[in-house]
């Protein structure tokens, strides 16, 4: 085992590093190369642990199969000195492959410079665990990229001395360079590399002192690929070319667990270009990743293969879900959110309560199903050619798409590669892989030509994986000061698990501890509530996933027990929060927790305050508003960090919305990469207003009205705030533990938008998208 005798982060975090030296096996290297794999294998178990603690793994995903027993990341040093460090995760722009660069160089003391990154294709043999959701690539792997950086280090130093014929404690690297300081002498990386990777492994490693970090924490770094992406060399999914590549697209059944009963493709023939028309089976409901189904067309260029699919004449057997009409659903949503439900965390006497309460305050907030829509649609390129499937695709799940490959394919896993481009945002959208499936199966329908299948907007928003619909039911009894005596919420929402089997109807722990279950409040008594409800259109995650409606629904309520009680807003909340304090997620509920150790990390409301204020100080909270204007102000925990967003609105005298600053404040633990901290939470900040203000699909006859971004509308830039103020506040050591950085930032951006409104008009929102919704 590698290990640092002032840190055991690796224990506390339940994983334990171990280093391989594979340098003469040719998995990665040329001849000379120093390779090391660094494998994360789970700790053994703590005694004092419960038979069901110890039975956890800790750091798993939410996908299935979502714990790989020894993910590898390589780390190469060539004979001309360049680094190469294989990213196992996808880049979906937050720069994951510069933050897992960098954090190897800076323990390696390498020169920037001479640091490539490659990216890993799907292998769980080589790479484990390569799914890229849930916020958790930095922050499950920063320590163990670490010492992959440092015992690269050591074992340089030691073949520098050992050619040299000194201790290697006089041996210093400095900046790719080997430094003998009694003698003066010097060697570069790449002259010890060969007789680097002949050692074994060091057995003690000790990594920097923060102090001398060069990258990490600095904020100096920009994205190591920025300059192909900004000159379009970077290759993304619909980038990929190969000779002899066909062009492919599907018609798919509009409704969902739909069918095709018949077609005629006649007319489609005759157009130019059209190589092969055929039917793609229908995956029966529940689908999980697989394809919808329907009649496919592959031709020689992406517009043929368009205007085929328009000439298609097909029936369709709608299925069980042909009546799904968003309108008519939230009626009865609303009617579940009003009677009693399946109880998930309950504490004191509620009823009892509410009957002694001075007042009595109770609202419902509704939230539509949302498509991720990344502006890159979902794409693939598949070869199927004498028993070998090959693909390349813009996946956040490469394995994920090999184990749907080797199904519909019926191929062992050898016989399958999945390549991973860049991706032009993923949302969880591209964690699906129904896409290369479809591409795979065109491919081999046309004998083995390499086939590019691309879904166009349309496509995206008619047949994608939907954030879910629900409805948000609260309740509180104030006390004689305005405090809430009892507090009872349902969530109604149908959940993420109908996709993977027969509908449960209920909330699975995971979109339970997403805000709901875990809400950090001081209050007495408390009642969550989870009534039934059914899917009737493909739910998925979607960045922040059941966040969204929770944190919406809890912070906007807060809002309004605020007024009920005569007192400031943020004053009101903090209060609400109350004294700092760590509570235990499993002691309140929570089973789940972000998949992380309760011990390691409890809910801290303190952090939580933190950022309340930081964001508040950042707006100017308090100044006196203009008429029109106002401020609002939410704060939430998610993904193991703590976002607050306090903003500045203006509504106009005709009810038009104008967000004009967003102050946002994040603790996300040690900020390994500030640069990219401060991007992703610009970036949430214009996702979380989209959800707030214009974004919505709705269904009719079971069919996804909106077509494009005409109807489903993502922020505009003339809608954009003129300031948007990221405020990192800096808590936590570097041997403790990361928060998430990708996600947490959505979630308080609609409620505080929802409650400035309030404050510059005295009307609620209890509704997203706000759209219109003043000017009525």
């Amino acid at each position: 085992m590698i290990h640092d005798a002032k840190l055991t982060a690796e224990r506390a975090a339940g994983t334990t590093p171990a280093l391989d030296n594979v340098s003469r096996r040719g998995i990665l290297g040329g001849a000379g190369a120093l390779v090391l794999a660094l494998s994360l294998r789970p700790a053994r178990a703590d005694e004092t642990q419960t038979k069901e603690q110890k039975e956890q793994k800790f750091g798993a995903d939410g996908m299935p199969h979502g714990w790989r027993d020894d993910p590898k990341v390589f780390v190469a040093i060539a004979p001309d000195g360049t680094v190469t460090v294989t990213n196992h995760r996808s880049d979906m722009g937050q720069g994951i492959r510069t933050s897992v660069a960098f954090t190897v160089a800076d323990e390696l003391e390498a020169d920037w410079a001479k640091v490539k990154v490659v990216q890993a294709w799907g292998d769980e043999t080589r790479f484990g665990n390569q799914d890229t959701d849930g916020s958790r690539s930095t922050r499950h792997f920063f320590q163990h990229f670490r010492h992959a950086g440092a015992a690269a280090r050591l074992m340089l130093i030691q073949a520098a001395a050992k050619q040299w014929g000194v201790p290697a404690s006089e041996v210093t690297a400095v900046n790719h360079t080997l430094t003998h300081a009694k003698s003066g002498r010097t060697l570069g990386y790449g002259a010890v590399a060969k007789a680097a990777a002949e050692l074994p492994v060091p057995t003690d490693v000790k990594l920097k002192d923060p102090k001398d970090f060069r990258y990490i924490g600095t904020g100096k770094i920009g994205l190591i690929d920025n300059f192909d992406i900004t000159t379009g060399k970077a290759v993304y999914g619909l980038d990929t070319k190969l000779d002899g590549m066909l062009y492919a697209v599907v018609a798919r059944p509009a409704v969902y667990g739909g069918t095709v009963k018949s077609f005629d493709d006649s007319e489609a023939k005759k157009v130019p270009g059209v190589v092969k028309i055929f039917k793609i089976d229908a995956t029966p409901i529940p689908s999980e990743f697989m394809p919808l189904g329907g009649v496919a067309v592959v031709a020689k260029n992406t517009w043929a293969a368009l205007k085929a699919r328009d000439a298609l004449k097909i029936t369709w057997d709608d299925g069980p879900n042909a009546g799904y009409d968003t309108d008519a659903f939230r009626k009865e949503l609303e009617a579940a959110a009003r009677k009693p439900g399946k109880v998930v965390r309950t504490q004191g006497d509620v009823d009892g309560a509410m009957a002694k309460a001075k007042t009595k305050v109770q609202a419902e907030y509704f939230v539509p199903h949302l498509a991720q829509a990344p502006m890159e649609p979902p794409a693939a390129v598949a070869r199927v050619k004498d028993g070998f499937c090959e693909a390349w695709a813009c996946v956040q799940g490469p394995q994920a798409a090999n184990d749907r490959l080797m199904k519909a394919l019926k191929l062992p896993d050898d016989k399958v590669k999945v390549n991973v481009t860049l991706l032009g945002g993923g949302f969880g959208r591209k964690s699906k892989p129904d896409y290369v499936v479809e591409a795979a199966l065109c491919s081999q329908a046309v004998d083995g030509a390499p086939v590019k299948l691309a879904w166009t907007r349309e496509d995206d928003l008619h047949h994608g994986f939907y954030h879910t619909i629900s409805v948000e039911r609260l309740e509180a009894g104030l006390d004689d000061k305005g405090m809430p005596m009892a507090w009872l919420h349902r969530s109604v929402a149908p959940t993420i698990g109908s996709i993977f089997a027969p509908d449960p109807k209920h909330e699975l722990p995971f979109e339970l501890g997403m805000g709901l279950v875990n809400t950090p409040l001081d209050i007495p008594n408390m009642r969550l509530e989870n009534p039934e409800a059914a899917a009737h259109a493909r739910i998925g995650w979607f960045r922040s996933v059941s966040n969204i409606p929770h944190a919406f629904a809890i912070q906007s309520f807060v809002s309004e027990l605020a007024h009920a009680a005569g007192r400031e807003p943020k004053e009101y909340l903090l209060a609400l929060i109350g004294p700092d304090r760590k509570i235990s997620p499993t002691e309140i509920g929570d089973v789940w927790n972000y998949g992380e150790d309760p011990k390691r990390y409890p809910i801290e409301t303190g952090r939580l305050r933190g950022v309340i204020e930081a964001a508040a100080k950042g707006a100017g909270w308090g100044r006196q508003m203009p008429k029109g204007t106002g401020l609002g102000i939410a704060g939430h925990y998610s993904f193991v960090t703590y976002t607050a967003v306090a903003a500045e609105v203006e509504v106009d005298d005709k009810g038009q919305v104008q967000v004009k600053a967003i102050d946002i404040a994040v603790d996300c633990g040690p900020q390994v990469n500030p640069e990219r901290i401060r991007s992703q939470m610009e970036g949430a900040v214009v996702m979380g207003m989209g959800l707030a203000l214009t974004s919505e699909i709705t269904f009719k006859q079971g069919r996804a009205v909106q077509n494009n971004f005409d109807g489903y509308e993502v922020l505009r830039i003339d809608a954009a705030p003129k300031a948007v103020r990221v405020h990192l506040v800096p808590t936590g050591r570097w041997d403790g533990p990361l928060g998430g950085v990708g996600e947490p930032g959505v979630p308080p951006v609609a409620p505080a938008i929802a409650n400035a409104i309030f404050a510059a008009t005295g009307r609620r929102v209890r509704q997203l998208p706000i759209r219109d919704q003043l000017s009525a």
